[in-house]
Order: structure tokens, then C-alpha cells, then sequence
């Protein structure tokens, strides 16, 4: 009998289209009866992510991602399963049940989680309620002398910490406990004292893609010994390297236009400048190295990302791991460079947006910012600085895509240097052979298997995605993995009750990143049409059968002679051995292939 959970959740399903879901985070192509893509999960150049619109599942046979529509949106809104439920709930307008969706432990951290996200929405409107209070001439001024007007600030939801005291009874004065006002880090707690985490600073509300406020980042307003701006600790709620400040508003512009490319800066100001000035496709890394959860996030909304920092060369040079990482993850990376000494904002206000418009125009491709980069430490027009330089920017060149990009890059490198392009050439090819890793989109899972458990994939496979010549009782076949019994067992039901068999009810069978779930995601390999289909696909299916009963055999006679060995009476010897030969007889006829 169902729960009124699992009844709520078939409901849920069958009322949304993973194909509608997923068409609203990347581009799909549909070819034969699957809709194919460039995996969300792993760097690739050819699309292996594929989603069963008929069975509702999506699986990359690249990386091995797989699931339901509900991870999906997990995935994708880097949520928690309660809240990917939620999303789909609103889509289709379905009211949530009242029933708990997981154990004491998560319902418990679910109603911290709550509690939290109350208590910093709380804390935001708190802080504009100061801002608005007369009595915040100090972040006033700031706001006037950074030309920030009235909607921006209202858009951004800035706001006010007076001192380092009202904060704390304020939320204790609506009933929240010490610890959890706390544990939210918008307070701190000192020999017992709660105090303001953002005492006294220009405040500006982090907040993520759902709309919820999750932290705080402040700006000093007086000369100090502290830091100039400040983030909210690391909560249940805020993990910064997850987090790019301005993704809610970048959510909304997607649902208008479609976003070309994503404007990278470090800071809040630099976000607001830009946005005020009309680049609304901006972010921020809040000041964090660059991380691939981050680079994930991104590429949620474009495949091109421009980083705009500092233009202090250093600064962005500093940041090279980071670009790589979103290299990586297989975005289109450029490089802005801004007059030296300039941030994103400075521009805005000394040239306006179409002087930012202009070096957004000479943007750099991520290889030509790293010799870019390496020039500066050099003193080309002396020899030995040249040669350094040189040694260094052939291993860079080394690294580009394409034997046409490194000729461009040697041509550049010989007009800089005055190098001759054959000599630079012959450098580049008497470096050391490099170790290249496999990149990430072309790597496929390597297959360790036994041969029994790859036939008895293949075996399960054909029988839970339909396969033509998959009719006989299943019962009879000896599945040599727990997985497979259970897929069995889960299709022998919907046999009996003359259910349609739905694959994608199987991930909630059983636990991620888990070995069973793993081989789930190996048996959806096989999901692909044309694995399972045509005269050798067929006659695979039955000797994998006749090797699965064979091995199941030969396991029963190694079992009775260890038997044999350890009984003392004859009889029992004669009946031993009668059965092995018996099984023995059986073997040979499935080795001959008689019936």
C-alpha cells in the first residue's frame, strides 16, 4: 500500500515533463526517440547526456549521471530534495502534503534549515528598516557618494547595522533561540555575548537562486583596522564557494532573454555599478577563488563567462587556478582587461558604459591572458629576461586547443620578440612529452566487471526497457547482483498488477553514491535503443542467460564438493556426488544448447 508521500510523489511525476524541466537549463536536441544534450555534469564537446522522455529518466553515458526529474532539479538548483519537490509542486500547482518526506534526522535538519532562512530573511528587513530609519546618515552618505539611486538599492535590498547590539534583541525579541541565531551566523557569540556579526557596516544580502537570504556581506564605513568588507561565516544555510552574489537576478533575466555570457566580478559594488549601468548578466565571486561548484552554477545559464577583476594584473593573475577550473568544467573563458589600477566600478564612473562596453569588446580568450600575464614579469627588450620569457610561453602555447591556435599564438610570440617562427616552432616541438590527461567530457567510466555481472546487466537491461525477445519468466534466471534481483523482483510486480513499468521509480530504490546505486546507473547504459536492439543484441541476451545459469551452476558444484569433503558417511558421499553429476549433465546440455 502506498504512502501518501509515495502517492503525492507519482502524482507529482505525472504531472511533470522532464523534458519541459530540462529544456529550461540547457539547449536539447532530439534525435530518434531520446533528447540529447552536452552534459550539465561533465566537460564534453559531444552531446552523451540523453533523457527517456517515454521513462522519464535522464543518464549521461559519458560520466554516468543519472536520474529522475526531481534530481534533476536537485542537481541543477543545488537544493535538497524536500525543496526540488517543492519546485516542481509550484510548477504544476500541486499542494504540498503534510506528511514528513525522510527520517527523523533530515526532518530535524530540514526544520533547522527553515528556521534559519526565517531568521536571516528577518535579519534583511531589519537592516532596511534601519537604512530607512533617520538614523543612518553614515550609510546614507556611502550610498550617495557611490551614485547608487533608489531602485538599485531597493533591487539589491542594501540596508544598515547601526551598532553591534540591536540585532541580537531583535531576534531574540521574536522568539528565536541563542543558538539558532547564532548558528545562522548573522550573530556572534563572545564570553557569552551576542553581538551583530556586521556591527555598524553597509549591508548587502546574499541571496541564492530560490530568492532566500542566506548571508551577508558588509562594508566598513569608517577607517579600521578590520577588514573593509566582511562575509557571513560558513552556515547550514551559506557555503561560499557554492554561492555567486546576483544569481537571483541573474535567474530572472534568464526567464527573459537568453544570456549570452556571464559577467565575472569580484565584488558587491562592482555587481551593482554594472548592473545599474545596464550589464544585468554580472555575478560576483564575493572575493572567494574561483571553485567548480561555482563554475557549475555558471554554466547553468551560458557557456561563456568574461572575468572582469581588478586591473591591477596581479590580482588576475592570482586568480589563474580559478580560471582553469572553469575552463574545465567546459566554459568559453575570457579575460577583460580594465586599464591598470581600475575595478569594474571605477570604469563605470570614469568612462561610462560604453568605455566598459569597449573592454568588454576586447575581452581575451583564457590563453591569450596567460602570456598576457607572463609578459609582465619580463623585461623583453633585455635578452636574458627574453629568453626566460620565452621558455615559459612555449609551454603555454603547448597547452591551446588546436595546432591552427598554437600557430597564431608562435606568430604573436615571434612579432613580440623578434624570434623567427621556424625556431619557435622547433622549441615547441622538442619540448618533453606531456602527460595529457584524458579531458573530463571524453572520459568514459572504465568497466572492471566480471563477465557474469556484465551478462547479467545485459540480461535485466532487456527485460526492464522492453526489449522484444525479453518474454520468458524472468523468475528463472539466476541474476548474480542483489541490484538485479531487485529490479526483478520490481518488474515481476508490475507484471501481476498489469502496471506500466516506469525505470525511473528506481532511483528511489536506492541510496546516491552508493555501490547500488552505481550499478543502477551501469544498467542504464544499456538505455540507449540501440543496444538492445537487433539479431545480435538478441542472441547476446540468451548466451548471456545460458553463461548466467552455467556460473550459477558451477558455483552449486563447488558448494556440494566442499560439502562432500567434510562428511564422515557414505551414503551421504554417494548422495553428494549423484547431485554433482546430475549438475554436471544439465551444464553440458546448456554448453550444447539443448533445451
Amino acid at each position: 500500500m502506498a504512502t501518501a508521500l509515495q502517492e503525492f510523489l507519482i502524482t507529482l511525476k505525472e504531472k511533470v515533463n522532464i523534458i519541459d524541466v530540462a529544456s529550461g537549463y540547457f539547449t536539447l536536441e532530439r534525435r530518434g526517440t531520446a533528447y540529447w544534450a552536452c552534459c550539465p555534469f561533465h566537460h564534453e564537446k559531444t552531446p552523451s547526456f540523453a533523457i527517456n522522455e517515454l521513462d522519464q529518466f535522464y543518464h549521461c553515458f559519458g560520466c554516468g549521471e543519472s536520474g529522475d526529474v526531481i534530481k534533476l532539479v536537485r542537481e541543477m538548483e543545488n537544493v535538497e530534495f524536500i525543496d526540488a519537490v517543492k519546485i516542481l509542486a509550484e510548477r504544476v500547482g500541486l499542494q504540498m502534503p503534510q506528511t514528513g518526506f525522510d527520517n527523523q534526522k533530515t526532518v530535524e535538519l530540514k526544520r533547522k534549515r527553515d528556521v534559519l532562512l526565517k531568521i536571516m530573511n528577518d535579519c534583511a528587513h531589519f537592516y532596511l528598516d534601519n537604512l530607512n530609519s533617520g538614523k543612518a546618515d553614515e550609510h546614507i552618505n556611502y550610498i550617495l557618494k557611490r551614485n547608487i539611486p533608489a531602485n538599485i538599492v531597493r533591487k539589491f535590498g542594501l540596508g544598515a547595522s547601526l551598532n553591534f547590539n540591536d540585532l541580537p534583541k531583535f531576534l531574540l525579541s521574536k522568539g528565536y533561540s541563542r543558538q539558532d541565531i547564532v548558528d545562522s551566523g548573522a550573530v556572534n557569540e563572545v564570553d557569552g555575548r551576542l553581538t551583530d556579526a556586521q556591527g555598524g557596516r553597509l549591508i548587502y544580502p546574499v541571496i541564492n537562486a530560490m530568492d532566500e537570504v542566506v548571508a551577508f556581506g558588509g562594508r566598513v564605513l569608517k577607517k579600521t583596522d578590520f577588514a573593509k568588507y566582511k562575509n557571513t561565516k560558513e552556515t547550514l544555510i551559506f557555503n561560499k564557494s557554492k554561492s555567486l552574489y546576483n544569481i537571483n537576478l541573474l535567474k530572472k533575466l534568464r526567464k527573459t532573454q537568453t544570456i549570452k555570457e556571464v559577467i565575472m566580478v569580484e565584488g558587491y559594488m562592482d555587481t551593482i555599478s554594472l548592473y545599474q549601468a545596464g550589464f544585468k548578466n554580472v555575478v560576483a565571486s564575493m572575493g572567494t577563488s574561483l571553485t567548480q561548484e561555482q563554475a557549475r552554477l555558471i554554466k547553468r545559464y551560458t557557456d561563456t563567462v568574461l572575468i572582469s577583476y581588478d586591473g591591477d594584473g596581479a590580482g588576475q593573475k592570482a586568480n589563474m587556478r580559478g580560471l582553469e577550473i572553469l575552463k574545465g568544467e567546459g566554459l568559453n573563458v575570457k579575460v577583460v582587461p580594465l586599464p591598470d589600477g581600475l575595478d569594474p566600478d571605477d570604469v563605470i564612473k570614469q568612462r561610462g558604459a560604453a568605455g566598459y562596453q569597449k573592454c568588454l569588446d576586447n575581452a581575451m580568450p583564457l590563453i591569450d591572458f596567460k602570456l598576457s600575464a607572463l609578459e609582465r614579469g619580463f623585461d623583453l627588450s633585455k635578452a636574458e629576461d627574453r629568453r626566460k620569457y620565452l621558455s615559459e610561453a612555449i609551454k603555454i602555447v603547448r597547452t591551446a586547443d588546436s595546432a591552427t591556435e598554437q600557430e597564431d599564438l608562435l606568430k604573436t610570440l615571434r612579432d613580440k620578440t623578434g624570434i623567427t617562427y621556424e625556431s619557435l616552432s622547433r622549441d615547441l616541438n622538442a619540448l618533453p612529452k606531456q602527460a595529457v590527461a584524458e579531458p573530463a567530457a571524453e572520459v568514459r567510466r572504465r568497466d572492471l566487471s566480471t563477465a557474469d555481472l556484465k551478462a547479467s546487466r545485459t540480461v535485466i537491461a532487456a527485460y526492464l526497457f522492453g526489449a522484444r525477445y525479453a518474454v520468458g519468466d524472468i523468475d528463472g534466471v539466476p541474476f548474480c547482483n542483489e541490484v538485479h534481483e531487485i529490479i526483478a523482483k520490481y518488474l515481476k510486480s508490475k507484471k501481476l498488477m498489469e502496471e506500466k513499468v516506469q525505470p525511473s521509480e528506481l532511483f528511489e530504490f536506492f541510496e546516491e553514491n552508493t555501490p547500488e546505486y552505481e550499478e543502477l546507473c551501469r544498467i542504464l547504459d544499456y538505455s540507449d535503443g540501440n543496444a538492445l536492439a537487433g539479431e545480435v543484441a538478441e542472441k547476446s541476451f540468451y548466451d548471456c542467460i545460458t553463461k548466467l545459469k552455467i556460473s550459477s551452476i558451477d558455483k552449486r558444484i563447488n558448494a556440494l564438493k566442499a560439502k562432500s569433503g567434510s562428511q564422515r558417511e557414505v551414503s551421504e558421499k554417494i548422495a553428494v556426488a549423484a547431485e554433482i553429476s546430475r549438475l554436471i549433465k544439465q551444464k553440458e546440455k546448456l554448453k550444447s544448447g539443448e533445451k
